[in-house]
């Protein structure tokens, strides 16, 4: 996949409306420090076009990336935080739900889990609502650059077993696990492949 344009077109905040688009779109969901910007960027070839911070919770709003005039790749609020206040993390919540299930162009979601732990309850749930919404589960393992070689593979085991025992909605496809190093790019030329794919 050739990038030639990036163009951050939309910000929706919790009371903004979702806009009406024509083109595809394909959203990217995760925890608020599990690397949700550098992936984005490694996507869109940028280096920091994606606000990337070290202080997790920096997305809170949703936000639409223009690719090349022909699709979205849209940046959704990082879930999870702890030190965010209850009513922040029930309005991200509510405005992520709210994204699934209304927005008419949505190809597919992608679920970020970090390579080195197990899925948290969080992302047990955001994997269960990304089934609840219809879609076929697509996860990406980030930061498998933290891990020694010989770890991946039993790593990728455990987050595919976490989440499959802990679905509580019926699947119809298998999980698609597709480990990112947001060092080497590693993976990159996965998720493309799945981009075109269902482009």
């Amino acid at each position: 996949m050739v990038i030639k344009s990036v163009n951050l077109e939309t910000v929706c905040g919790p009371t903004s409306r979702l806009p009406v688009n024509t083109k595809p779109e394909f959203a990217f969901a995760g925890k608020s420090n599990v690397g949700k910007s550098t992936l984005i960027n490694a996507l869109m070839n940028r280096k920091s076009y994606a606000r990337t911070s070290a202080t997790p919770g920096k997305t809170q709003t949703i936000n639409y990336y223009n690719i090349n005039d022909s699709f979205y790749l849209v940046d959704l609020p990082g879930y999870g935080y702890a030190t965010a206040g209850m009513k922040a993390r029930q309005e991200w919540g509510r405005m992520i739900e709210n994204y699934l299930h209304t927005s008419d162009q949505l190809k597919a979601v992608f679920l970020l889990v970090d390579a080195r732990h197990e899925p948290s309850a969080n992302d047990c749930m955001m994997f269960d609502w990304i089934l609840a919404a219809g879609f076929t589960p697509y996860v990406i393992a980030t930061k498998v650059d933290k891990l020694k070689r010989s770890q991946v593979a039993r790593q990728m085991k455990l987050i595919r077993r976490t989440l499959e025992e802990n679905c509580t909605v019926r699947r119809e496809a298998d999980i698609t696990l597709i480990p990112f190093s947001g060092v080497s790019k590693a993976g990159r030329e996965d998720i493309y492949g799945v981009l075109e794919e269902l482009l």
